[in-house]
């Protein structure tokens, strides 16, 4: 019994046909999800329980997606989780008046972030800073 075995043995694809094909697929669908995310937060602006969701999707795609993808995902955790404190801080300081404006800048922050994201991403561009609390 031979250990080898040929091409034509096995229904399997061969490594070298099969990866790029797979990878194509992989980036094409982590782009997709990339680009729900941001559109996830965005909606969130009108309903608050989308960025949960935009959140969980982001972990989920992070750590299978190319590194240019990975800087996108690592920005969208980042904007739900500084967004989040800030919005925390906006309301606690809205008790005492000031923290409309807070929150103003938390909904200007959210939008220049994810239209920043989705034109990165539409240029199949890394984020440049995504680790950055700002833009």
């Amino acid at each position: 019994m031979s250990t080898s075995s040929s091409p034509e043995a096995s229904m399997e694809p061969t490594p070298s046909t099969a990866a790029p094909a797979a990878s194509a697929q992989q980036i094409a669908k982590a782009e997709s999800m990339a680009k729900l995310v941001y559109v996830l937060y965005l909606a969130s602006l009108v309903v608050g329980v989308t960025s949960l969701i935009g959140v969980v999707i982001a972990y989920v795609y992070q750590g299978d997606a190319p590194e240019g993808l990975r800087t996108h995902f690592r920005l969208q955790i980042r904007t739900f989780w500084i967004g989040l404190l800030y919005a925390f801080l906006g309301v606690l300081l809205s008790l005492a008046g000031v923290g409309l404006v807070l929150l103003a800048f938390v909904a200007v922050w959210l939008i220049v972030r994810c239209v920043k994201g989705l034109r990165y991403l539409d240029r199949r561009e890394p984020y440049p800073v995504a680790g950055t609390w700002l833009w």
